[in-house]
């Protein structure tokens, strides 16, 4: 299918011409147009899906479903924005002496590698090209966040590494066992490693093997994904990484860790018919969840608050996964969707603000609504909403996982509703002096906001009105999770 080989090809023709031009200012540019053409074959991929269907590609090793599509338009399109974020942010730093050329360079090779490397694993029918893609993205990771050659981010990216790639060794271990457990009843082993033939004959897969599978996999992309206790990594990442690599870090990669883990799930809950999966899920969700919310309370750096909020939403929708049943898992789908783009722009508006006060650290910055209004505004706007205000898609998705919660497991649903109060508290009693202080200097140099509020838009359209096409498409998605 076309589409989909030009949204896999043209991220690897683009970081073969950043070899050449990414040094140069041009480079920026070239990125956001290479990407804003992979977003529109997306686009052209959601067509043909909505007149034709499922489908497989190139000799099976590529599947396309309702499920996948909704990640692969979300990713190409935060993809594309933050490359328009990225141009700005990235030269600055070129200006300011923060980065050499080549550093330059590779950040935009790097760049586009990532976004192969998510993309190839959303789209993965072969079990061992998810594992290949997701192992490729961690170490696209590490050299982005040790980017700044720091003695702070070589460290971060030493502690990324290590951890990810021992939960990345994990779920290649589970994922063997799927595999296994698949040649026991499969005529040919050949066939075994694509998930639309375990989708088929999950019910006969061994079900003593499928669940050991499904503890490492749980481990494995429990690690990517960063649920407690795996997520030593995501906050060190976030801080010393480039702020455009933050946006994507938090708004799709974790994204794509979840895909990955819910495809197993859905295996594991054919294989076993019970609730084993959902179990797992919930427990490791809920203490995500709660332990990101005390982790929130005292943070002195914007990055890292911002990164334990994210441990937070990735904590909820765990849990909404968990839960299972079709209006959790709508509700976990929904709400995967509007937090990538409302923390992808609470990253963009970081970045900008670390731009203008040359500083991470939120005892020195104060005051941003009286000496930079845009992104005072912007700062408090976009942190309300991730703090689930109406009428926004967070608050939406909050609603329906609390009353979902409720119907299932009402003792859960409380400590849901507590941690939700104190996630709260915890965001506005960090940013509300940063935003509302006495004026501090800033630097005024020029800053991207463009993306930022462009999600925002989004995630409030979205929060009042869900389009007839993305109601199908969430609903389709819903129904491949819970098999109904």
């Amino acid at each position: 299918m076309i589409f989909l080989k030009l949204i896999l090809l043209l991220p690897l023709v683009t970081a073969i011409l950043m070899l050449f031009f990414g040094n140069r200012r041009l480079a920026g540019k070239l990125n956001i147009l290479c990407s804003s053409i992979i977003f529109v074959c997306a686009l052209g991929l959601a067509n043909y899906y909505l007149h034709h269907g499922a489908f497989l590609a190139m000799k099976q090793q590529f599947y396309i479903d309702a499920f996948n599509l909704i990640s692969i338009v979300l990713t190409t399109f935060i993809v594309f924005t933050t490359a328009i974020f990225s141009n700005t942010y990235m030269w600055h730093n070129v200006e300011s002496g923060r980065i050499s050329n080549n550093q330059l360079r590779l950040y935009h090779i790097l760049y586009q590698l990532f976004a192969l490397m998510m993309l190839l694993a959303l789209s993965a029918n072969n079990l061992g090209i998810l594992w290949v893609a997701m192992e490729g993205a961690t170490l696209a990771t590490v050299l982005l966040v040790s980017l700044y050659r720091t003695k702070e981010s070589v460290e971060a990216a030493w502690k990324y590494f290590i951890l990810c790639i021992i939960g990345i060794a994990l779920a290649l271990f589970g994922t063997i066992l799927v595999y296994f457990s698949a040649a026991q009843v499969l005529f040919e082993t050949k066939p075994g490693i694509f998930w639309t033939i375990l989708y088929q004959h999950a019910a006969n897969l061994d079900p003593t093997i499928i669940k050991l599978a499904f503890v490492f996999l749980m481990v494995g992309y429990g690690t990517k994904i960063g649920l407690v206790p795996m997520h030593n990594w995501l906050p060190d990442a976030h801080s010393e990484s480039p702020a455009p690599m933050s946006t994507l870090l938090s708004g799709l990669l974790l994204n794509v860790a979840l895909y990955a883990l819910v495809r197993f799930k859905i295996l594991v809950d054919l294989a076993l018919k019970n609730n084993l999966a959902g179990n797992l899920l919930i427990a490791f969700g809920l203490l995500s969840f709660i332990t990101a919310v005390i982790l929130m309370q005292r943070q002195n750096n914007i990055k890292r608050l911002f990164s334990y909020s994210s441990i937070e939403h990735m904590g909820l929708m765990t849990f909404a996964f968990g839960l299972g049943g079709v209006s959790a898992t709508f509700c976990g789908l929904f709400y995967l969707v509007m937090h990538s783009l409302a923390k992808s722009s609470i990253f963009v508006i970081v970045g900008n603000v670390i731009q203008v006060t040359g500083t991470q650290s939120l005892d020195k910055i104060r005051g941003l609504i009286n000496s930079h209004a845009p992104l005072g505004w912007g700062l408090l706007l976009a942190t309300l909403i991730i703090s689930g205000i109406p009428p926004f898609g967070i608050f939406t998705s909050e609603f329906m996982l609390v009353v979902t919660a409720v119907k299932a497991f009402p003792w859960l649903a409380f400590f849901v509703i507590i941690g939700l109060i104190f996630a709260i508290a915890g965001l506005l009693r960090n940013i509300q002096p940063a935003v509302y202080s006495e004026k501090t200097e800033i630097n005024h140099t020029k800053i991207c906001l463009f993306p930022a509020f462009l999600h925002l838009g989004l995630v409030l359209i979205l929060g009042v009105y869900l389009p007839p096409i993305a109601r199908d498409l969430l609903q389709q998605a819903t129904k491949i999770i819970t098999g109904t």
